[in-house]
């Protein structure tokens, strides 16, 4: 039937055509209607979705590592729990060098972020973080806390335990003003025993073959702030750490006031223990959501 027709002002349609005009008023009453609660719903609806989106996960690795070896299994594991993840490449030139790229990759994230150190990565998320109000989370894996003012090179002397320093490989690099800087290498045949003596010795000779280097000035750079002052952390401690000992990141925790999970592992527990560091990750997402 076709409505012009019976909107046509005859005689014999008249009555018709009133009808039908009464009949299109109440569709567009009724369409309008519907239209509007359906945008407050939709709007409802993604303010829901927006309010319960899960934070960025930026996961930051150490020296003699790279983003992929570090950080794969636990990329895995939060992935499948639905957090989105950024892993990026540490320069490792260098703590005024790290933090300023890092704090270029965390302007990138759009939202809440968890930020996630391990190693030496740790002394970068705790200079990075700092008045970064996207940052609801710092977590810790057998990482470096150091405080406003302090050297990693002091740090790592406050406890015994460490063996990097006789593992150690110094090699020469020019910088780009010309002078010449010093990078660091673990000793290939010494890196499993100091390094993740619980992992395959296979996986540790790829470890030693595509480790990155960094720079020596990392250990003497200072820490300009210490964000953990005012963000609240988590930390994993790994017993068998040979790199950091236990003790120092024992002592980190408690004076961070960190939450803190201990496991049986080496200094790259975020591998040999992938779950235990994907759970102590999403513990700091949801308290902190």
């Amino acid at each position: 039937m076709n409505i012009r027709n019976l909107l046509r002002p005859t005689p014999i349609l008249a009555a018709a055509g009133v009808t039908a005009v009464t009949l299109g008023i109440l569709l567009t009453s009724t369409v309008s209607a519907t239209a509007s609660t359906t945008v407050d719903d939709m709007k409802t609806t993604l303010d829901s979705r927006i309010a319960g989106a899960k934070p960025t996960v930026v996961l930051v690795h150490g020296g003699f590592a790279d983003a992929s070896a570090s950080w794969n299994p636990v990329i895995k594991r939060l992935q499948k729990n639905g957090y989105p993840v950024v892993a990026p490449a540490n320069p490792l030139r260098g703590l005024p060098t790290d933090v300023a790229y890092l704090k270029s990759v965390l302007d990138s994230v759009k939202g809440p972020i968890v930020l996630v150190g391990h190693s030496y990565g740790g002394a970068v998320i705790t200079n990075a973080a700092a008045g970064d109000s996207d940052v609801k989370a710092l977590v810790y894996i057998a990482a470096f806390m150091p405080d406003k003012g302090e050297r990693l090179g002091e740090l790592i002397g406050k406890f015994p335990g460490s063996e990097i320093q006789a593992a150690l490989n110094p090699v020469q690099f020019p910088n780009p003003d010309g002078t010449t800087g010093t990078e660091l290498y673990l000793q290939p045949d010494k890196l499993r025993a100091v390094f993740a003596a619980d992992l395959p010795e296979s996986t540790t000779m790829l470890m030693a073959s595509t480790q990155r280097p960094f720079s020596a000035s990392s250990f003497e750079d200072v820490t300009q702030e210490a964000a953990w002052h005012t963000i609240p952390s988590w930390a994993l401690i790994a017993r068998q750490d040979k790199a950091i000992p236990a003790e120092l990141e024992r002592y980190e925790a408690k004076r961070a006031n960190s939450k803190t999970v201990e496991v049986d592992g080496s200094h790259v527990a975020m591998v040999s223990r992938p779950d235990v560091t994907t759970n102590l990750i999403i513990a700091a997402a949801t308290a902190t959501a």
